[in-house]
């Protein structure tokens, strides 16, 4: 309890010392704790030697006497270990890491010079990474923090683990996180092979106890990068070639990121319409008669003959769907025509 309190007395020292004059609310909000405990810590700290001034009125709240600056700004080891997350809070918040993120980022900001103070502070305030993608809600990760500590701290894992053949169950030795498109993953070495594991697939994950070395020479940046390239060449299985109207242009990128991206820009000239032929990386032919209907009538599926005999079968029952509907709409009266 007693180092808990100290933490906090720190905190709340850095806090005046980097944003000024701070109303009890406001501090109190910063710490989680109670406006009544604000006011004790800050009398604490005054019997401790800290200056804090107490300024009463609508424009009051504490602040510490102008020029003092402390230097008791030595970082944890979990505080500096968290700062390589400096730039995330949410998923720092998802590994369990968030106050201690905040207090780590308070004690870097206390002990830079005056005018880097002011830049970080700056940077702060006009940038901000999201990481998530549009419109697709968070995988919900229950068993993130125990990964996450077992990866620290190299420790075994009991895990189930639901892929998409059936569940399996297998210990699994966390050799790291990777944080993608929103969605964390976990490289760990299972029967003597190195696997990726979408955390949210996770049904049951436990600590065994047991400790584990790390593979000599493993990169987890390294291994990301090849696993990410094995992934994609798996998926792409062929090449679709479309023909597409200039909305169709604006689309591609849309509907296919990097990939239509890269189409697009090895297209050919428009035509006299302004529609252009590219050559699209796609998935099984099931996979890419669904990705292509997205683009509707601004795209034509040129090849090859069975994804664009697929596409066509997918339309006509689509059109027939919807001209039974023109012809007995579904909310007519029982018994009209």
């Amino acid at each position: 309890m007693g180092r808990m309190r100290a933490d906090r007395l720190l905190t709340l020292l850095l806090l005046l010392q980097n944003r000024g004059r701070m109303t009890a609310p406001q501090l109190a909000a910063e710490l989680e704790v109670s406006v009544r405990t604000v006011y004790r810590d800050v009398e604490a700290l005054g019997a401790s030697g800290v200056p804090v001034r107490t300024e009463r009125g609508p424009q009051g709240g504490f602040r510490l006497v102008e020029g003092y600056r402390t230097r008791l700004t030595g970082l944890t080891d979990a505080e500096a270990g968290s700062l390589v997350l400096a730039g995330l809070p949410g998923p720092a918040g998802e590994l369990g890491l968030g106050a201690v993120l905040a207090s780590a980022q308070l004690k870097v900001e206390a002990a830079l010079p005056e005018g880097l103070a002011e830049q970080a502070r700056r940077v702060r305030e006009r940038f901000h990474l999201d990481a998530p993608a549009w419109f697709r809600d968070a995988d919900p990760v229950p068993y993130l923090t125990v990964v996450a500590r077992a990866v620290w701290e190299r420790r075994v894992l009991r895990t189930r683990y639901a892929r998409w053949r059936g569940e399996v169950r297998r210990e699994v030795r966390p050799l790291g996180l990777v944080l993608k498109g929103g969605i964390w993953y976990l490289i760990g070495l299972a029967d003597d092979a190195v696997r990726t594991y979408r955390v949210s697939r996770f049904q049951e994950v436990e600590e065994t106890g047991e400790d584990f070395a790390r593979p000599a020479g493993f990169d987890l940046a390294a291994y990301w990068t090849q696993a990410s390239r094995r992934l994609e060449a798996a998926l792409r299985q062929g090449t679709a070639r479309l023909r597409l109207s200039p909305r169709g242009r604006k689309l591609l990128p849309m509907q296919f990121g990097a990939a239509g991206a890269r189409a697009l820009a090895e297209a050919g000239p428009p035509d006299a319409d302004g529609w252009v032929e590219v050559e699209l990386p796609v998935e099984s032919e099931a996979v890419a008669t669904g990705d292509l209907l997205r683009l509707g009538v601004e795209a034509e599926v040129l090849g090859p003959p069975g994804l664009r005999q697929a596409v066509a079968e997918a339309v006509a029952v689509l059109a027939d769907r919807y001209e039974q509907d023109r012809k007995f709409p579904r909310n007519s009266p029982p018994g009209t025509c």
